[in-house]
């Protein structure tokens, strides 16, 4: 989708795949047909453009009409209130189904981040990350099927898959947004799930100049955890925005400057596992494991955990420019530049350790053990543990990311309903890390008595070590449970760039149809990315590596440099009053030596991926009467054809062998049909149909792999030398889906509307790890490094991703907003927006199937997504609070140290305020507003659930993390003039 071009929109939800709905259509159709001679194409509701006293807020679904390049339409609400006026404007007059936000103001978008603003929207929800909303899943897919636009243009990413992280762009220079739930066959660059765009502001679509500043304070209540790092509690937001108007009003000009600077204080808990030591549900009697002294028979103990206190704190500066220039009435081009730098620095110090039968310090031995009763089986919540050996880590990490998009359009409008439009655009993200941490532990090795209590459900616990860890003469650089290294130090860089062309061509037909949209475009998408690990040795320690070094002995202990020491880190959130802190970089410089040391998982970072995907489409726009019934909408085709492929390493485990190569190429037709029937005043009934696709994540898609021959010992082929390996998958098909989407929506009073839509979607292919019994390793390039072994044959087993037969999705979505004003007087200014998703999947083939307690739903998929807002806005006065919910939904599978189990992360509820208070136009301070926002008023905590395989095979699940960030006050000023 690019700017300049029709916009699209999108629906995706399913009703009836089945001769029913083909049947709906097919008469919707033929009505159209039969009453297309007789009856006028009625006109389309006006574009909502809203623009008022040089604030814009553009519509994301303005059509370009003949002759028209730029509209000057004003709104005469701004603030709350003018901001959902415009958001159920711009649903109402699309052709789709979807969702949108728009700008209070200039610089103003609802909430304090883009990422909250979406995650509000029925049918979306946001997964924090660092305790900020951060990513967004639509209609319970994970943020990877989801396609994100700037102005209408794909864009590069900074994580290693192709979810957007949305606190890369500045809310302050973002006027709105649109989340297109299904697609029509102009949309490029769409998500499987759906494809939010965001837009900056168009300066000729203001009546005249406009200048903006914005500046808040920011505050976080989770104390300063670490002394000495330079993160606090106190931060700031500051934005500048100047948009002019020249030239009789046909050159624009747009500059908008945003810098964000945030600290971030975090509270993280963890239990590393769960299990039965004694007894007949116990590992001494199903395991052959040893015997816990002190701890009695079938209970339920936490087998060891940790505690860190990490300090982050986030530094950016985003820079937008618009040119936009309208000579006259045909011509019309838009030049969209963005740029912006993140950076990030994180220090997290704590302490953990092992408290299980196989820890290597010896057998825990209990005393004074507290039970508490629970099923399956009794849970230990307190007591002391003797023979622990606390293991100190203390990690600093830096990351500097760099975002450049780049856009040009232009639009010729040859008068007689003939119009071309071509665009091109750039997108390039960099990411530079480097991430460094070091061991520490008792001196002398010896271990420590630990007072415990711990809760039965979510909440931080209480642990007392009989030592004080923050004394430099107790707690010494070491390796106190023989991990075969004494620190590690990572420097990865990623490069992500997208180059793209577009050309359509739009003219009349008539018929049931206005006009056709006939498009090509092509885009190159290139990902690469390297990743060097080192490991860190204390000064004068051997490393095992034969070369003159020695061996390594992991009970050496070194005091931490008396130049290096910081205050303590505290972590009296866990009972333990604090623990030794100091200068990583420093003392790794001074007092370690590295060498390099990639293992399988880091080799596999090293990888290149090149997609070029060229698309060309057509779509028919309808505008005709289905008897008196208004009907609009869209029928068209999308072409896209894939050449992926990927340069990666091979490996013998940690061994380099060589260098991969591999690729597919594939086409794909995608038909869409959207229709919107207005059957009365106000009220629309929409209908959608549609195949999308997406392509699979970049980390499935890299032919990193891992193989080696061997001789088999048992079995039919004992004797044989065969193959077996692991890793990526270059040739994997793409996601694909069918969707049907039905909508009925209500609009009335100014600001108000309710709507009910359900949808299903199948899933025609879906992509899950499987063990390939035939794969030919000759035949992929692999090389054997063993020349002691040849193999039998080059066919062999091979775990990847692979196509599967999909699964399927359906749901409900209740949305709506009401104005008080329309019961009576007295609630004039009053005001509520609330909605509600019911969502559920399944799929039949899953890499977590064979898992205890693995999931059948989708990986991601939270089943019911709730949002309620109360406002109020009269005389200056502008009040919200805002509650968002999403229940609990299952994370990707994990390794527990060799208990296989997966993660669920449980419901999560959060409350933020908003108070302002505008200064009339008729006063001094005309243009002046003040800003409280509070966000995670309620301290929300995020918390997550291992589900596990006992012993005897009884599953259970217990608390895996519980995290807290605190809340976040802000407070501020805005000025317009």
């Amino acid at each position: 989708m690019n700017q300049g071009l029709a916009p699209r929109m999108r629906l995706g939800y399913g009703m009836a795949r089945k001769p029913l709905a083909a049947a709906c259509i097919a008469a919707l159709l033929a009505s159209g047909i039969a009453n297309a001679q007789d009856s006028p194409a009625p006109a389309k509701p006006a574009a909502a453009t809203p623009q008022a006293q040089g604030q814009q807020t553009q519509d994301p679904n303005k059509k370009p009409a003949p002759g028209q390049v730029s509209n000057l339409q004003e709104v005469v609400v701004t603030g709350i209130r003018g901001s959902i006026e415009s958001s159920i404007r711009a649903k109402q007059n699309s052709d789709s189904i979807i969702e949108a936000i728009s700008a209070e103001d200039i610089g103003k978008l609802p909430d304090a981040s883009i990422a909250e603003s979406l995650a509000r929207l029925p049918g979306l929800a946001t997964q924090r990350v660092d305790g900020r909303a951060n990513v967004i899943s639509i209609r319970g897919l994970s943020p990877d099927f989801a396609g994100t636009t700037l102005n209408g243009r794909e864009q590069a990413t900074i994580g290693e898959n192709r979810g957007v992280e949305y606190d890369q762009y500045p809310s302050e220079l973002i006027s709105g947004a649109a989340v297109y739930k299904t697609p029509d066959a102009s949309l490029v660059g769409q998500g499987l799930s759906g494809t939010v765009d965001l837009h900056t502001i168009k300066p000729l679509d203001l009546p005249k100049r406009a200048i903006a500043i914005n500046l808040r304070g920011e505050h976080t209540t989770n104390d300063k955890l670490n002394p000495g790092s330079g993160v606090g509690d106190m931060g700031h937001r500051a934005s500048f925005s100047y948009i002019d108007q020249f030239l009789d009003h046909t050159l624009g000009v747009a500059v908008g400057f945003a810098q964000l600077d945030s600290p971030i204080q975090e509270k993280q808990y963890q239990a590393w596992w769960w299990s039965v030591n004694n007894g007949s549900a116990g590992i001494e009697q199903n395991w052959g494991g040893p015997h816990t002294p002190g701890l009695p028979d079938n209970v339920l103990s936490q087998e060891g955990m940790q505690l860190r206190a990490q300090s982050e704190n986030q530094l950016r500066n985003g820079l937008m420019t618009v040119l936009e220039w309208a000579p006259g009435e045909h011509y019309h081009t838009t030049l969209d530049l963005y740029y912006s730098t993140f950076n990030e620095r994180k220090y997290k110090n704590g302490v953990q350790w092992s408290s299980s039968p196989y820890n290597s310090n010896g057998l825990p031995v209990y005393s004074n053990v507290g039970i508490t009763p629970a099923l399956p089986y009794p849970i230990v919540t307190s007591g002391t543990i003797s023979n622990i050996a606390p293991i100190l880590q203390n990690e600093y990490s830096k990351e500097k990311d760099k975002l450049f998009s780049a856009g040009w359009n232009h639009q010729y409008d040859f008068g007689n309903g003939w119009v071309i439009t071509g665009d091109l655009s750039y997108s390039m993200a960099k990411k530079r890390l480097r991430d460094a941490y070091l061991f520490g532990g008792l001196a002398g090795n010896p271990t420590t008595d630990v007072f415990f209590r711990t809760p039965t459900g979510d909440d931080y616990p209480y642990f007392r070590p009989g030592v004080d860890l923050t004394n430099p003469a107790n707690v010494v650089f070491t390796d106190p449970d023989n991990y075969g290294y004494n620190g590690r130090e990572e420097f990865d860089k990623q490069k992500d760039t997208i180059k793209a062309a577009r050309f359509q061509v739009s003219h009349p037909v008539g018929w049931i149809f206005s006009t056709v949209d006939v498009g090509v475009a092509y885009s190159e998408r290139k990902k690469t990315k390297q990743a060097d690990v080192f490991f860190a040795w204390l000064n004068g320690n051997g490393n095992g590596d034969g070369v003159g070094n020695g061996p390594y002995n992991h009970a050496m202990g070194v005091p931490v440099g008396s130049a290096f020491l910081r205050g303590p880190t505290s972590l009296s959130y866990g009972g333990i009053p604090g623990i030794l802190n100091y200068n990583v970089l420093d003392a790794l410089g001074s007092q370690f030596y590295l060498t390099q040391r990639n293992g399988q998982s880091d080799w596999s970072r090293n990888y290149s991926i090149t997609e070029k995907v060229p698309v060309a489409y057509a779509k028919f726009n309808i505008d005709t009467h289905l008897g008196d019934v208004p009907l609009r909408g869209n029928v068209g085709v999308q072409f896209v054809r894939t050449d992926q492929s990927s340069t990666a390493v091979q490996t013998n485990g940690d061994a380099l062998v060589g260098t991969l190569k591999g690729g597919v190429k594939y086409n794909k037709f995608l038909p869409s049909l959207n229709l919107v029937a207005q059957i009365a005043d106000g009220q629309y009934l929409r209908f959608g149909l549609a195949k999308t696709m997406a392509r699979g994540r970049i980390d499935d898609e890299k032919v990193s792999s891992s193989a080696s021959v061997a001789r088999v010992t048992e079995g039919p082929a004992a004797g044989q030398v065969l193959w077996s390996g692991s890793g990526g998958n270059p040739q994997l098909r793409p996601y694909i889906a069918v969707g049907t989407d039905l909508s009925w929506e209500k609009y009335f009073g100014k600001s108000s509307y309710v709507a009910v839509a359900v949808f299903n979607k199948n899933l025609l292919n879906y992509i899950y790890n499987k063990t390939v019994l035939d794969f030919n390793f000759d035949k992929a390039g692999f090389v054997n490094d063993n020349p002691t072994l040849q193999p039998t044959s080059p066919i062999g087993s091979f775990t990847r991703p692979e196509n599967g037969t999909g699964g399927r999705m359906e749901g409900l979505e209740l949305s709506g907003a009401f104005e008080g004003g329309l019961i009576t007087q007295a609630l004039d200014g009053f005001g509520v927006q609330a909605n509600f998703s019911l969502t559920n999947s399944s799929i039949p083939e899953s890499s977590v199937s064979s898992i205890p307690g693995g999931p059948k739903t989708l990986p991601g998929l939270s089943r019911k997504v709730a949002n309620l807002a109360v406002y109020y806005e009269k005389y200056g006065w502008s009040i919200r609070v805002a509650e968002r919910y999403r229940s609990s939904f299952t994370g990707e599978a994990v390794p527990l140290f060799d208990q296989l189990g997966y993660v669920k992360v449980l419901a999560d509820k959060q409350t933020d305020l908003q108070i302002g208070y505008a200064f009339a136009d008729d006063t001094r301070l005309n243009g002046l507003s003040l800003l409280l926002q509070v966000n995670n008023l309620s301290n929300s905590a995020q918390k997550t659930q291992q589900i596990s395989g006992l012993p005897n095979n009884v599953q259970v699940g217990r608390p895996l993390d519980y995290v807290t960030w605190g809340r976040t006050v802000m407070f501020g000023l805005n000025y317009k003039l």
